[in-house]
């Protein structure tokens, strides 16, 4: 057995629909009010690439986002911002690689395994706390919105 599939036993993940596998770890009892209503204080997953799904696809939340990266990796991450602009950040664990990122709310995120990675396990911290109702997966249309990064894109992109 791989150690991405001891992972997923040990850790009892399943299918995530951006791809990958999870678990929702910690719901805080705590609520806030938010403008689209009530939420848990904050949530947490296990998040885990593996080769067999090796890509999350281009989605975002209203909430703040902390990823850490847990084992395995290298892993990157494609953040694009209402104004266009494409950051890319590799977690793992050489010394030019993060360990944690930070995502902010309304921000395009995808992510992928990159180079010999056979899997990347990432916990997220979502502040206030994940709800379906504050998330969005991109499709074709974002690609057109922004056709300077439409190709780079296109492997994360819903099909229209």
């Amino acid at each position: 057995m791989s150690e991405a599939e001891q992972l997923i036993a040990r850790l009892a993940l399943e299918k995530h629909p951006e791809g990958g596998w999870f678990k929702r770890i910690h719901t805080s009892e705590q609520v806030l009010d938010t403008a689209f209503g009530a939420r848990a204080r904050v949530t947490s997953i296990h998040y885990l690439l593996t080769v067999d799904e090796p890509l999350g696809r281009l989605h975002r939340n209203r909430s703040d986002i902390l990823h850490y990266l847990q084992g395995g990796g290298p892993v990157e991450y494609l953040l694009l911002d209402e104004a266009g602009d494409l950051r890319r950040v590799v977690l793992g664990h050489a010394p030019d690689q993060q360990l944690f990122l930070f995502v902010p709310g309304g921000v395009w995120k995808a992510s992928r395994l990159i180079g010999e990675a056979g899997h990347a396990l990432v916990s997220e911290a979502v502040v206030p706390g994940f709800d379906f109702a504050d998330h969005a997966f991109a499709d074709t249309a974002l690609g057109e919105r922004f056709p300077q990064h439409r190709e780079l894109l296109k492997p994360f992109l819903r099909q229209t």
